[in-house]
C-alpha cells in the first residue's frame, strides 16, 4: 500500500482548478491495478472518484471503472466525453484527442466490502476500518 500512498502524493495537478478526487490515467506509466487500488483509496477519502483519460488511455479508464463496478464497489454517476485540442509533442502541430471522464461513487456496500478485503489480507494496511 506504500506504493499507492506514494502515487497519491505524486499525482501532478496541472493547476488548482483540478479536483482532489481526480485520477488522470495513463496506459503507459502505471499498471492497471495501481489505478484500481488508487481509485478505491480515493473513494474511501472522498466518497467518489473521477477517472480521466485521453486517447489510447480511454480503454484503461473504462476497464478500471468496470472492475470497480463488477466488484460491487462503485456506481457510475456521470460520464463525459469530448474532443480536446493539444499540441503534438514531437513537432508542436495541433492535434485533437478524445477525452473521457467517468465519475464513480461508492456503493452502499463499499465500506463493508473493503473491510472484508482488509480482513482477508490480515489488516496489512495498518489502518483501522470502521
Amino acid at each position: 500500500m506504500e506504493e499507492i500512498t506514494q502515487g497519491v502524493n505524486n499525482i501532478i495537478l496541472a493547476n488548482d482548478s483540478h479536483k482532489k478526487n481526480r485520477i488522470q490515467v495513463s496506459n503507459t506509466k502505471k499498471p492497471l491495478f495501481f489505478y484500481v487500488n488508487l481509485a478505491k483509496r480515493y473513494m474511501q477519502q472522498y466518497n467518489e472518484v473521477e477517472l480521466s483519460a485521453l486517447g489510447m488511455a480511454i480503454a484503461t479508464v473504462v476497464t478500471i471503472a468496470e472492475i470497480l463496478k463488477n466488484n460491487g464497489l462503485a456506481v457510475e454517476k456521470k460520464i463525459t466525453t469530448a474532443i480536446v485540442d493539444m499540441k503534438d509533442d514531437l513537432r508542436g502541430h495541433p492535434v485533437q484527442k478524445a477525452k473521457i471522464e467517468i465519475l464513480l461513487g461508492k456503493t452502499e456496500k463499499f465500506d463493508e466490502l473493503m473491510a472484508a478485503a482488509a480482513e482477508e489480507r490480515g489488516g496489512v494496511d495498518g489502518e483501522e476500518q470502521g
